[in-house]
């Protein structure tokens, strides 16, 4: 589509808690033990996908993201709380606020871009879905991106 982002495709779509970077080996442990209750304390939640929006102006947009309704405010305090943990750790943290959403794509720095693309989607309102788990993702960058689990915690 011209304009359109690169889009993500849809068996690599995972919900963002905390982006951390590299954690330094030594640090892993100590982050898997520290989360594992802070997600068992979380409620269990359900979402929806529910509007979206981009990241970016519209002239320059960056992302396109679908929104999440629902147990949002559940969602939002785990971040508050993994970030918290991260920082315990001294691990980097952002310190932007989080955001629930879901990145459908990214649109390349210089190329035409179709920022109003997003705005086809604010009415849209998709299925409930339960979150049964939070995962530790390390991330591999490159030709062939892929995601590996490093650990696992069901929610409530």
């Amino acid at each position: 589509m011209s304009g359109g982002p690169r889009w993500t495709v849809p068996d690599r779509w995972h919900l963002t808690l905390l982006f951390l970077g590299t954690v330094p080996a030594e640090r892993v442990p100590a982050l898997v033990a520290g989360a594992a209750p802070v997600v068992a304390t979380t409620p269990r939640m359900t979402m929806r996908l529910a509007g979206g929006g981009r990241f970016g102006s519209l002239r320059r947009p960056q992302v396109a993201w679908a929104g999440l309704a629902g147990d949002t405010a559940p969602l939002v305090d785990l971040a508050a709380r993994l970030a918290a943990l991260a920082r315990s750790l001294h691990l980097p943290v952002e310190d932007r606020p989080f955001r629930p959403h879901l990145t459908l794509g990214r649109w390349r720095p210089g190329r035409p871009a179709d920022g109003a693309l997003t705005d086809r989607l604010v009415g849209y309102r998709g299925p409930d879905w339960p979150v049964a788990e939070v995962l530790l993702l390390e991330s591999h960058l490159g030709p062939a991106p892929r995601y590996d689990t490093v650990a696992a915690w069901p929610v409530g």
